[in-house]
């Protein structure tokens, strides 16, 4: 986004930008410095960052000097809002290792960071056990759109009534689902069209999001000028959606969830007793991807994530001794969805 760009999406009151210690090696947050901290009076913005202690830190000095990197790299001279960056899974016991917890409530106190909270791409228990362990957070980032409301891998409804029921505020992340929302299939871009010509399809899925409860933020993801100028076109004087919106809404959900998908669940069963450490359920993720959004080069992004990002094996590694099946609760085909999943993923 140009800077002369930048200037006209604060005039039109928006003043919330978001990056992170890794986001492009850095490069994400020595922008922010440039076209915000150097450009505007600091109180004028609102700057988040976030800190991964899982990734790479071997040690809580390396953990802690990542605080210290994005205050450099910003020159923000304090931050908004800070984030333990994507708890869940097996990253979240770095965060107790290095004690950042307590790390960072210090630097709060010392006036570095206003708000302190944590991302989270994981099950409604596990915000819970975070949330009860850690009352001190002040809002957690969910990812949350009306295609994942009730995925059961996903549980964006769960983990937002969870993240309410502690009393904290949101900041939604992934509202238009990484892009897939903004050009949703035919069946779909129908339903909306019917509704409001106008309307893009994006405006729809942001809109579900910024009209949940307790909202702080939506982080819509924009990438060029045309997405920052449909954005402020409906969120400038927004209104939420109202009873026949969210009914509208409702159709296009119902829609994806009409799509052939595996039915799987996340339930982990099958990966307990497999002999080749196959993300059984990660794989079923991607490939529902492919399915439900016939976004492939998302599918595979997916795919490797949930594979090599987590150090699990892939679906060509099977080697069909039956192990999943016998536990599968709900009956899936797994040896047979497993040696599609790898001819479609995998080339």
């Amino acid at each position: 986004m140009c800077y002369g760009k930048l200037s006209w999406f604060m005039k039109a009151g928006f003043c919330y930008f978001d990056t992170a210690y890794g986001y492009n090696d850095g490069e994400s947050e020595k922008a922010a410095k440039a076209a915000r901290v150097d450009r505007y009076p600091r109180e004028k913005f609102f700057l988040a960052t976030k800190l991964p202690a899982w990734a790479g830190a071997k040690s809580k000095e390396e953990a802690e000097q990542m605080f210290y990197t994005s205050l450099e790299r910003t020159g923000a001279g304090y931050f908004d809002f800070y984030l333990l960056h994507n708890l869940g899974e097996e990253r979240s016991h770095f965060f107790d290792d290095y004690g950042i917890w307590d790390f960072l409530q210090e630097r709060k106190k010392e006036g570095l960071i206003r708000h302190l909270g944590f991302s989270m791409h994981d099950k409604a228990e596990v915000l819970d056990e975070i949330l009860t362990a850690h009352p001190e957070m002040e809002f957690v980032q969910l990812q949350i759109n009306y295609a994942d409301w009730e995925d059961p891998s996903i549980e964006s409804r769960k983990c937002y009534e969870v993240a309410r029921k502690h009393g904290k505020p949101v900041i939604i992340m992934e509202p238009v689902k990484g892009g897939t929302l903004a050009n949703p299939p035919k069946e779909v871009s129908e339903v909306f069209a019917a509704a409001d010509p106008a309307a893009s399809p994006s405006s729809w899925a942001i809109r579900f999001a910024a009209s949940l409860e307790g909202v702080i933020t939506v982080l819509s993801g924009m990438s060029n000028v045309e997405q920052m100028e449909d954005n402020i076109s409906y969120m400038k004087e927004f209104k939420p959606l109202n009873s026949e919106e969210q009914s509208v809404v409702e159709k296009a959900r119902d829609i994806f969830n009409s799509f052939p998908k595996v039915p799987c669940t996340a339930c982990a069963y099958c990966m307990k007793g497999c002999p080749k450490n196959i993300a059984i359920y990660g794989t079923f993720q991607a490939v529902n991807i492919y399915n439900m959004y016939n976004d492939l080069a998302g599918a595979k992004g997916k795919y490797e994530w949930n594979t090599s990002g987590h150090g699990w094996g892939k679906a060509s590694e099977c080697i069909k001794c039956g192990k999943c099946e016998q536990v599968c609760p709900q009956h899936i085909h797994i040896r047979d969805e497993l040696e599609k999943a790898a001819e479609v993923l995998e080339k």
